[in-house]
C-alpha cells in the first residue's frame, strides 16, 4: 500500500509518499481502508518542525474516515464494510481527560495518523460515520468538530438564547457556528473577509464584524449586544485576540480556549474574569464519548460539515499549501 511519511528534511521535503506493507490487525484491532483524511492547523505545525528530527517515518494527520476492511480476533462491535471514523485520541474513550492520553493523539509525536491507504487501530478508537455524511464530510469531524462540541456543548452548555463569538471561518469556527444555529443561539462572527462573512451569514451568523475595517471589534461587539457581551467565545487566536475576548465576554460567560493561531506572546490580564464571574475552558479535542454524542446531534439536525476544497491523494502537498494561505472557508480534505 501507499502511505505518506514525515522525515527529517525541512519544508515540503519533509513529507514523502512511500510504498509499505499493508498492516494486519491483531486481537482487538480493526483495519480501515481510508477513503478521506482532513487537515488541521496542528498538521502544519508538525510539518514545520520535521527538520528538528524525531518524526522520521511518522504517518501524519489525525483525521480520517473509511470502511472496515478486516478485523482481529475478539472484535465484535465492527464488521467488514462498516463505515467508521477514527477518534483523535486513540486511548481517550470516555470520562475526564488524563495527561496519559496525550501520546495517543493520532499523527503526532508518538502515534501514526490517517494519511495512508490502510490503517490499523483498536476497535475502541472508532466511531460510526453518520449515515447522512459522505466519507469526505465524515473525515472533517475528529478534531475540529469534536473540539467545538466538547468546548461549547459538553462543557460549555451552550443552548437557546446564548450568544457565541466565533473568530474566523476555519474548521472549528464553522462547526461552532453550525452548532449555535442548530441550538438556537445567536452567533457573532469576526473575519477579515467580507465574502467569508457573507457566507457565514448563510450558516446562521447574525452579527458580522470585519476586524480589518473594525480593529476594535470587541467594542463593536459590546455595542451590538447592548453591552452584554458574548456568553460563549471560541478563542482561536491566542495572544493576538485574547485581551479583546476578555473584554467581550458576558457576565457568567465562558471562553473556550482552543488555539494559538497568532503564536506565543504576552500574557493576557485575567482580572476581568473575576469581576464578571466568567470562566476559561481549556479544550484539546475530546473523547470517543464526545464524538459519539456529537454524531447523534449531527444526524438529528441533518448538519453537513463545510468542506472548502478536496485534493487527490497525490496532491497532499498542495492541500498543505492551501491550508497555509489561510484563505480556506471550512475544511481542507484529501480524498483517497
Amino acid at each position: 500500500m501507499k502511505a505518506y511519511h514525515l522525515n527529517d528534511d525541512a519544508g515540503a521535503g519533509g513529507l514523502v509518499l512511500a510504498d509499505v506493507s499493508r498492516p494486519e490487525p491483531a486481537g482487538g484491532e480493526v483495519r480501515i481502508r481510508v477513503e478521506a483524511a482532513s487537515l488541521n492547523y496542528r498538521d502544519l505545525m508538525i510539518l514545520d518542525r520535521v527538520g528538528q528530527g524525531g518524526l522520521n517515518g511518522r504517518v501524519p494527520l489525525s483525521d480520517g474516515a473509511g470502511v472496515v476492511d478486516a478485523i482481529g480476533s475478539g472484535v465484535t462491535q465492527w464488521q467488514p464494510g462498516d463505515r467508521v471514523v477514527a477518534s483523535f485520541f486513540r486511548d481517550w474513550v470516555a470520562g475526564p481527560f488524563k495527561s496519559s492520553y496525550v501520546p495517543s493523539a493520532l499523527g503526532g509525536n508518538t502515534m501514526d495518523g490517517m494519511l495512508a491507504e490502510y490503517v490499523v487501530l483498536p476497535a475502541t478508537a472508532l466511531v460510526s460515520a453518520p449515515a447522512h455524511l459522505s466519507a469526505v464530510e465524515a473525515a472533517t469531524l475528529p478534531c475540529a468538530g469534536v473540539t467545538a462540541w466538547h468546548g461549547l456543548v459538553a462543557r460549555g452548555g451552550m443552548g437557546k438564547g446564548d450568544t457565541l463569538l466565533v473568530q474566523g471561518t476555519g474548521g472549528v469556527a464553522l462547526f461552532g457556528l453550525q452548532f449555535a444555529a442548530a441550538l438556537g443561539a445567536r452567533a457573532i462572527v469576526i473575519s477579515s473577509s467580507n465574502e467569508k462573512l457573507a457566507r457565514a451569514k448563510t450558516l446562521g451568523g447574525s452579527i458580522l464584524i470585519n476586524y480589518r475595517d473594525t480593529p476594535d471589534w470587541d467594542a463593536a461587539l459590546m455595542k451590538a449586544t447592548d453591552g452584554e457581551g458574548a456568553s460563549h467565545i471560541l478563542e482561536l487566536g491566542g495572544p493576538g485576540t485574547y485581551d479583546r475576548s476578555l473584554r467581550s465576554v458576558a457576565s457568567g460567560g465562558k471562553i473556550v480556549q482552543i488555539g494559538v493561531l497568532t503564536g506565543v506572546g504576552p500574557k493576557p490580564d485575567l482580572a476581568r474574569l473575576q469581576w464578571e464571574n466568567a470562566d476559561i475552558i481549556g479544550v484539546t479535542v475530546g473523547s470517543r464519548e464526545h464524538f459519539t454524542a456529537m454524531n447523534r446531534f449531527l444526524t438529528d439536525k441533518a448538519i453537513h460539515p463545510i468542506v472548502d476544497r478536496v485534493y487527490g491523494f497525490d496532491e497532499v502537498l498542495h492541500a498543505f499549501a492551501h491550508l497555509r494561505t489561510g484563505s480556506h472557508f471550512g475544511k481542507v480534505v484529501v480524498k483517497l
